[in-house]
């Protein structure tokens, strides 16, 4: 009852808002058009909005520009860091689907389903510097049809670099503030080259360090982004190299018990070597453990993420004649990286020998090692009213994944958790994957009238999973994700050029995983792998959607309802903490059905005044228990609410801008939130959290031309609160609140940035 009163109240509001809007509009110059920073996007047959460069420039420098979409409906984004950018933490999950069930993409590049331990692509962190994002669409329900995902079983986030500039120059940024945060990014333009056919480019590097907000160490980034474009005719050829060195330590996964008996500012014990000494040795000999650890899982020395990327591609946009326009585009990306615990559950080669210096502990790592390449190609012809769209995705993808030890000493630590292991003493599995995906769609969106469009589709996806053994257990044969007939439709209708109705129907399909920690063959079992990929089904989703936009000069909304069947749910079951790496056992385990209402609206109150608002209403529940082989109920899942799905989120912002003097204070209301599958204890209280940024924009001579100032707030009050949930996986239930998956939010934090565009 109390969300359906909600969901009343805030469509009444909305509507109230639109009336007032409407009014008001008609007092207002007739050329005073919204110049948005969101766009909720009109003339689309799905549930659609854009954020522009404007609004990702108003987060802190470094912010990922994931945490700018935070203000959209449908969105949960969550992280232990204020940039949204620590890898381990960050996630974002839009209408009940996680980060690993939607699609995202660069410039039409995939990312894949940017996971910690990706295997097929990488994290728009690592992508591209966020300076570089020209704008963000995000599709909440489905993505187009011609969109390179495998995963996009929800939404789809796409990011667009900017365009190189026309004219000569560039841009330059310093950022300091809390934990001894600096940043340094520079930007330099080439214009257009007129010798060259009017060829323009820039280069960019940004160096960011920063203290972690508890524990020891730093997180730190260096990041080089090249894009060139030349025009030809018509049309133009663009390229870009991006390259990324990440390094960032880890915060220590904590339990409500834990928070409740060491405090949320416990962590990792770095730089206390001799205290992690002291709980792995006791661990290993049988003594008691020394305090304040009840566990020997309450802390690891360190933890950290090591990854080196480059991400590259060029694509030919063109029109041929009058009605028909061709785009072609290649890529490649290459990654290696590791993910490294110290580990108290291995020691290192001669411990507890006479005289050795051999530590009670070592170091494991995963490490990951991707060479994938690509290509799509896309042909559009427009004939009476039809515009008619194909396209081909090609992507062939090598992956290297393994699992070593590397020795530590006992008197003092020999290596750094920020850097490349080398030299292990053990590799207890190595597997090598590929695989090979085909996407192909065909399209055509018919405009009937000048009031109505509709479009309609398909594509066929087919993903093939191909594993062979370095080391460990034998692993070999192919798994295949199939469906050749996946269907879009839609339509938008409009009343008048203010309003219009919107209506889409989309069927999607996620492909199996290929990787040793998780999908089919995260077993590391060839019996299992067997049985997969002769009993099992790739996970699918029929999304319907609908609703109504209104937009005049002073005022945008939209008023959009949902219902979405998720099939086939896949659920791998931990077996113990996830340090010990154990496998997981996969398995088909019945159905979700969402349902939801989100309502958003940007009300521009004066030239210089905007209120914007949103609100969502999200049901998201299983329809199955999860039965065991033997018949048995193993997860009492019917009826239960999906894992970190709030089902009230409310977001609201009120921005100055004169031009000169800019503010916009922000809050984001969080429902309660459960991270175990049967909804027994686990759960996460809601929260407000709120920020605020100020700045001023210079003008007058070439100093003051350009120049501008900063402040960000994050986590304005100063709020306690649980942000990540999951990291270490779900759980049935935590009546004794003792599963490690949960990150603390970080304390309040201030950022200055000075900025020069020359």
């Amino acid at each position: 009852m109390k969300n359906h009163l909600i969901a009343s109240a805030a469509v009444g509001a909305l509507l109230s808002f639109t009336a007032a809007s409407a009014f008001a509009a008609e007092a207002a110059d007739a050329a005073a058009e919204i110049e948005e920073v969101v766009i909720l996007g009109q003339g689309q047959s799905r549930q659609v909005q854009t954020v522009k460069a404007e609004e990702l420039a108003l987060e802190a420098a470094g912010t990922s520009p994931l945490k700018a979409l935070e203000k959209l409906p449908g969105v949960n984004v969550q992280s232990a860091d204020a940039f949204g950018a620590y890898e381990w933490s960050t996630g974002i999950s839009i209408r009940g689907f996680n980060q690993g069930q939607l699609g995202f993409t660069l410039d039409g590049v995939p990312l894949g389903d940017m996971s910690y331990g990706n295997h097929n692509g990488l994290h728009i962190s690592r992508a591209i510097t966020n300076e570089n994002v020209g704008r963000v669409d995000l599709s909440q329900g489905a993505g187009s049809l011609a969109t390179a995902s495998t995963s996009n079983l929800g939404g789809t986030l796409q990011f667009f670099s900017r365009d190189p500039s026309e004219t000569f120059g560039g841009m330059a940024s310093l950022t300091g503030g809390s934990e001894n945060m600096h940043r340094a990014f520079l930007r330099l333009e080439s214009g257009a080259i007129a010798p060259l056919g009017g060829l323009r480019a820039y280069a960019s590097i940004v160096d960011q360090k920063t203290d972690k907000w508890k524990g020891g160490s730093e997180q730190k980034q260096r990041q080089y982004d090249v894009k060139a474009v030349l025009p030809i005719g018509e049309g133009k050829l663009s390229a870009f190299y991006n390259h990324s060195e990440r390094r960032e330590q880890d915060y220590q996964d904590m339990s409500f018990e834990m928070i409740n008996r060491l405090g949320r500012d416990w962590d990792n014990t770095v730089p206390n070597w001799g205290l992690a000494i002291a709980a792995a040795a006791a661990y290993n000999t049988g003594r008691p453990l020394p305090a304040p650890f009840a566990t020997v899982d309450d802390a690891y020395y360190a933890g950290a993420g090591i990854r080196d990327d480059s991400l590259y591609g060029a694509s030919l946009d063109m029109p041929v004649g009058e009605n028909l326009d061709i785009h072609v585009q290649g890529y490649g990306h290459t990654n290696e990286g590791q993910g490294l615990w110290y580990t108290p559950y291995l020691v290192s080669p001669g411990f507890g020998t006479p005289g050795s210096n051999a530590a009670p502990l070592s170091i494991r790592t995963t490490e990951y090692d991707i060479d994938r390449k690509g290509f799509i190609g896309g042909l559009t012809y427009r004939i009476a009213g039809h515009e008619i769209s194909g396209g081909l995705w090609l992507e062939k993808n090598d992956f290297n994944q393994a699992r070593r030890f590397y020795a530590e000493t006992l008197s003092a630590p020999s290596r750094d958790a920020l850097d490349f292991q080398s030299n292990p003493f053990a590799t207890q599995w190595q597997y090598k994957f590929e695989t090979t995906t085909t996407q192909a769609y065909i399209q055509d969106v018919w405009t009937v009238t000048d009031a109505l469009k509709v479009n309609f589709g398909f594509k066929s996806v087919k993903v093939e999973n191909e594993v062979a053994t370095i080391v460990g257990s034998p692993l070999a044969g192919t798994i295949e994700s199939k469906d050749n007939f996946l269907p879009q439709v839609g339509a938008v209708y409009k009343f008048t050029p203010d309003l219009e109705v919107f209506g889409g129907y989309t069927e999607n399909m996620a492909a199996f995983v290929s990787a040793a920690t998780s999908g089919p063959f995260g077993s590391q079992n060839q019996a299992a792998v067997n049985y997969i990929a002769d009993n099992l089904d790739p996970e699918t989703s029929k999304t319907f959607e609908g609703g109504l936009r209104y937009r005049n000069s002073r005022f945008q909304g939209v008023i959009a309802a949902y219902k979405v069947d998720f099939n086939d749910r896949l659920v791998s079951a931990q077996t113990a903490s996830p340090i010990l790496g154990l496998p997981a056992v996969l398995s088909n385990v019945g159905s979700v059905e969402t349902k939801g209402i989100e309502v958003a609206g940007e009300f521009r109150i004066t030239d210089d005044w905007s209120l914007y608002g949103a609100y969502s209403l999200n049901s998201s529940k299983y329809q199955d228990n999860v039965i065991n082989a033997n018949g048995s109920v193993a997860s009492a899942t019917k009826g239960k609410t999906v894992v970190n799905t709030p089902e009230n989120s409310v977001k609201a912002e009120l921005s100055y801008d004169n031009g000169g003097l800019y503010a916009k204070l922000s809050g984001v209301y969080t429902d309660e939130r459960y991270y175990t599958y049967e909804n027994v204890g686990g759960k996460v209280d809601g929260a407000l959290v709120a920020d605020l940024v100020m700045g001023y924009r210079f003008s007058g001579g070439p100093l003051l031309e350009g120049l501008e100032v900063q402040a960000n707030v994050t986590n304005l009050f100063d709020k306690d609160y649980i942000s990540t949930v999951g990291s270490g996986g779900y759980t049935n239930r935590d009546l004794a609140g003792t599963t490690m998956t949960l990150l603390p939010a970080p304390p309040r934090q201030v950022f200055f940035t000075i900025k020069k565009s020359f």
